[in-house]
């Protein structure tokens, strides 16, 4: 799951990445509107925390820009001010939750898997597909009642198709959403190919059915069609 931090308190933003990064999810920054603005419309991200007060715009006006380039993004506004008008304008315009500062670090981390739970498993914290189950809080996938032991970039890479089963998706975009906007100074996706085969190879051992299909000079599609 990756996660787009929108904050300007430098050291909030560093401690909400320190800590989520430790909840194994994939984290980007952005401390001003422009830059989130421009991150927004080039990535795609599971999770957008948002601080509506930047020194160079209204976080809330990003929303728009979510809405348009990020549609199945979950957004949580976290905000110094304690505004019902603000609360209820961020909602209006679509987002999922609302936190005031100060708070817990460890609060954040749970609304954050509470909008996961809505926004990518239905309310639940397991994603079944077929004979494929994950846990999204024990980070475990059984198959045909068998756990399997992944790496936690074949782990991401599974959930990651999962999430998106019957769209194609790009070698670049993959590599993305695994390893963030660094990726853009790789000159070759071949490390794909090694997790993409390592996770073939473990749902085959496990009696799972190979749902990953390529598609020549477009990318990848998770799919039983």
């Amino acid at each position: 799951m990756k996660i787009l931090i929108i904050e300007d308190e430098f050291e909030l933003l560093i401690a909400i990445s320190n800590y989520l990064i430790k909840e194994n999810y994939i984290c980007e920054l952005a401390n001003n509107f422009i830059t989130a603005d421009e991150k927004l419309t080039i990535y795609e991200y599971d999770i957008i925390l948002l601080d509506i007060t930047l020194p160079d715009g209204n976080g809330l006006d990003l929303i728009k820009t979510i809405k348009k380039y990020n549609s199945n993004a979950g957004v949580i506004i976290i905000s110094a001010k304690n505004s019902l008008d603000d609360k209820i304008n961020g909602l209006d315009l679509g987002a999922d939750d609302y936190l005031t500062k100060p708070f817990h670090l460890s609060e954040l981390n749970s609304r954050v898997k509470a909008v996961i739970r809505r926004r990518r498993f239905d309310g639940n914290n397991i994603l079944k597909f077929n004979e494929i189950s994950i846990n999204e809080d024990s980070k475990s996938v059984i198959i045909n009642e068998i756990e399997i032991t992944l790496t936690k970039k074949e782990y991401d890479l599974l959930l990651y198709f999962l999430i998106n089963r019957n769209r194609v998706l790009t070698k670049e975009a993959i590599a993305e959403h695994l390893w963030g906007d660094n990726i853009d100074s790789t000159d070759s996706f071949d490390f794909i190919y090694t997790h993409l085969n390592n996770l073939r190879r473990k749902i085959k051992e496990a009696g799972g059915k190979d749902y990953i299909k390529m598609l020549y000079g477009m990318g990848y599609k998770f799919t039983d069609e």
